[in-house]
């Protein structure tokens, strides 16, 4: 006896794609909207239904976009290899136009605005990265480069390929950014002897350090804001 109920047997005005037409995304939830993007379930489950399921896993929430990977993604019934691929390209798709929408407010004399816009696509990351954003000589953001990815350490870090990255770049100053997953951004002992040898290594090349800006959970630690690049 059939015990489901399909997304077409559903009322046309609670089909999340319908809805979406009818009263746009903004009227969706969460559930519905990653609906839409899954767009089938499985022989029990409607898409809807699929999409709770998934929400309800690890973070509970939109998070589990960013921090399931695609294999602890398709250990759910119903999401095979394309659909986990379509999903961190929705994830991913969701951290650029964060970035880009904060890009026009960079500014490297304002380390609120460089945090904010590395803080979405540094803060949930279960791992330490550390990232180099280089600036020009009018302050102008010219690309980013990972450096390291786990715990950031004066050994691991090597100011050497900092500065021929940065070179590549041409850049005039540099800033230093790494999160910590356990959401406090207090500097530790490592942070501090990195930022120090970096520093020592941008005044002899020209190349200056601005600032190394420590990421938490919606919130930073700036070294140039509280005197700490040496």
């Amino acid at each position: 006896m059939k015990t489901h109920i399909t997304m077409k047997e559903m009322p046309e005005s609670e089909q999340p794609l319908e809805k979406c037409i009818r009263y746009g995304a903004r009227a969706l939830s969460d559930a519905e909207l990653l609906a839409v993007i899954l767009k089938t379930g499985t022989r029990n489950l409607t898409a809807l239904q699929l999409a709770q399921f998934f929400l309800s896993r690890k973070e509970k929430n939109l998070l589990n976009l960013v921090n399931m990977r695609p294999e602890e993604m398709k250990e759910i019934p119903g999401i095979g290899q394309v659909k986990a691929a379509q999903l961190k390209c929705i994830a991913e798709l969701a951290e650029r136009i964060a970035k880009t929408s904060r890009l026009r407010d960079v500014r490297l004399n304002e380390p609120a605005s460089v945090a904010g816009y590395y803080m979405e696509s540094l803060r949930h990351k279960t791992k330490e990265n550390l990232l180099l954003a280089m600036f020009d000589a009018k302050s102008h953001l010219l690309g980013e480069e990972t450096i390291s990815v786990g715990t950031v350490t004066n050994s691991l870090v090597s100011p050497r390929e900092i500065f021929m990255i940065a070179m590549e770049y041409r850049a005039a100053h540099i800033v230093l950014l790494h999160n910590h997953p356990s959401g406090d951004p207090t500097p530790s002992e490592a942070d501090l002897a990195v930022t120090r040898r970096v520093a020592e290594g941008g005044r002899i090349l020209e190349i200056v350090l601005a600032d190394h800006i420590i990421i938490g959970d919606n919130r930073y630690i700036s070294f140039r804001e509280n005197g700490l690049l040496g």
